[in-house]
């Protein structure tokens, strides 16, 4: 399942410009990956939760269900709004897909062998980057970018349904041996009444929390990508009431937080420097590659270097097949030291992150070679590999040395199994907090990018373009990809296409390579902990779930 979700996202990578460009809304393309953004970030503790409290296998059949809702609705989208709203289904499906891989990890790993395990979901990326690309260029050449989002709607159910029922003999058998309590009673238990359940329900989900952080970004983050497009730019009154809602929500969250009984981030963790440093890592370096690499990277191979999809694609997944190969190379390594510490990783991982953006400021021009662009993309992702793995294990390891505090109701001396119980519990909230993070770097990382390209693109085109291309013209120009690409390359209307889009991508780095000073100064404060001093495993009984532990840096 893993594999078939990896080579989904290999594919429909390469058919989403094309997808929005036919609703002649390439601009807008920011604006779907800022909508993913953020449903991947708030989707991933609730997720987790779902599965502590209603099962692992219903929570897996939700997710496939979201995915292929959303799957449907992006073949049937007849504009980008309808196909960027479908990105609310499957980013949260797709989400939750690789979140629950991982509560099989976090079940049944300790801090040694974890990294190790942790990245074994993400090696398809070994294969699928290099065959999904060809996929599209052939869906691309044989019908539509619609039948690319469709055929998924039939695969995905199929690929999940040995894991399905191999979930579903053995839950029963379990209950037949009374190794587990049945499902049913989760929402009801000693005759507890419905509203009361789903009072319960609703404060372990934070429900509340969840809606006030989600609908905060959403409602900051959006607007910046559809600025450029507005007449009236920021004096548009309605892109302003946006902004100051999102911000009036982003206010409020840390105030519902405070008095939630379950909250997505306990204030214990706050305390932690190397916790708030490791997220803060994760953020930065996540918003920097999409600034560097997503969303418009691949648009500006098919436009300013003219080519083809099937070349295309490979190059910018170049980033996935670096990372997942950094990412087990070090992991393998952490498990082999006698002393663990993940800490060298990450001071090395960002140092050659920020290095492949300076790289990339030199190499990423016209006159580039398919060879140093793939060579500078595998710098950028062997860094982010290094990061990501090394990081994620330093900010569990920050959550386990917290000392669980001392609940009225509970004894002043608690069980060893109590105080595990309670480490596991931060541990789980932390890795939920770090992946969200990283997710919300990206969407802010998304937002920048779709700035930065809508107020640029179309002022350059107007400049470059010969007279003779007529204003509309020029709209449809920035607005798809296909009709860029449809003057001939060498003529003066495509040689000032390709300008525009070259001097633009060089102030997207410039912007990135600025946005890499506080992703070595995290790195910096990063705390040195051994993770072979810490005991235990994550299992994802309480507080969110173990169940967010691992997942790939991509």
């Amino acid at each position: 399942m893993a594999f078939v979700v990896s080579l989904e996202g290999q594919v429909t990578y390469s058919l989403a410009a094309f997808a929005v460009s036919s609703f002649n809304n390439h601009s807008l393309l920011s604006t779907v990956y800022v909508v993913q953004g953020v449903v991947n970030a708030v989707i991933k503790p609730p997720m987790a939760k779902i599965a502590d409290v209603f099962g692992r296998l219903e929570a897996f059949c939700i997710s496939v269900l979201l995915c292929v809702l959303g799957y449907i609705q992006m073949t049937a989208s007849q504009n980008v709004q309808t196909y960027a709203s479908a990105q609310i289904f499957y980013s949260a499906g797709s989400t939750g897909l690789q979140i629950l891989q991982q509560v099989f990890i976090a079940d049944t790993s300790d801090f040694l062998n974890r990294a190790l395990f942790s990245s074994l979901p993400d090696s398809p990326f070994l294969v699928t980057v290099w065959i999904g690309p060809a996929i599209a260029a052939a869906i691309l050449a044989g019908s539509s970018w619609r039948w690319g989002y469709a055929v998924w709607a039939i695969i995905l159910p199929v690929a999940f349904l040995p894991l399905a029922m191999s979930l579903f003999i053995n839950g029963r058998k379990a209950e037949r041996m009374g190794l587990i309590g049945r499902r049913h009673h989760d929402l009801g238990k000693d005759g507890e009444p419905p509203r009361a359940a789903a009072r319960r329900l609703f404060d372990d989900l934070d429900v509340g929390g969840t809606l006030l952080l989600s609908a905060g970004l959403a409602l900051i983050l959006i607007p910046l990508t559809l600025v450029s497009r507005s007449p009236s730019g920021w004096r548009d009154p309605t892109l302003l009431f946006m902004i100051l809602t999102g911000i009036v929500l982003l206010v409020l969250f840390p105030f519902w937080e405070s008095r939630t009984p379950h909250p997505l981030l306990p204030l214990a963790l706050v305390k932690s420097l190397t916790f708030c440093a490791g997220c803060g890592l994760g953020f930065f370096y996540f918003a920097v590659f999409y600034i560097a690499v997503q969303p418009y990277f691949y648009s500006y191979l098919v436009v300013a270097l003219n080519l083809p999809v099937s070349r295309a694609g490979p190059i910018t997944q170049t980033f996935s097949f670096a990372s997942t190969i950094a990412a087990l190379v070090a992991s393998l390594i952490i498990r082999r030291l006698s002393a663990p510490r993940p800490r060298p990783f990450i001071l090395t991982g960002a140092i050659l992150y920020t290095i492949a953006i300076a790289v990339l400021l030199h190499t990423r021009t016209r006159t580039a070679s398919t060879f140093t662009l793939v060579a500078a993309q595998t710098s950028l992702g062997a860094g982010a590999g290094l990061m990501h793995v090394a990081t994620q294990l330093v900010v569990q390891a920050a959550a386990a040395n917290i000392k669980p505090r001392h609940h009225p109701n509970r004894p002043a001396q608690p069980t060893s199994s109590q105080l595990q119980s309670q480490s596991h519990q931060y541990v789980g909230v932390a890795t939920a907090t770090f992946l969200t993070l990283v997710q919300v770097g990206g969407a802010v990382g998304s937002a920048v990018s779709g700035a930065v390209w809508g107020r640029l693109v179309p002022r350059k085109l107007r400049a470059y373009l010969p007279d003779s291309v007529g204003k509309d013209e020029v709209e449809r120009i920035y607005a798809s990809v296909v009709v860029a690409c449809s003057y001939a390359w060498g003529s003066p209307e495509r040689e000032a296409i390709a300008r525009s889009y070259q001097e633009t991508v060089t102030v997207l780095l410039w912007v990135a390579l600025a946005g890499c000073v506080p992703v070595l100064a995290m790195a910096a404060m990063v705390g040195g902990l051994r993770l072979d001093q810490l005991g235990g495993k994550s299992r994802g009984e309480g507080g969110g779930g173990g169940g967010e532990g691992g997942g790939g840096c991509c």
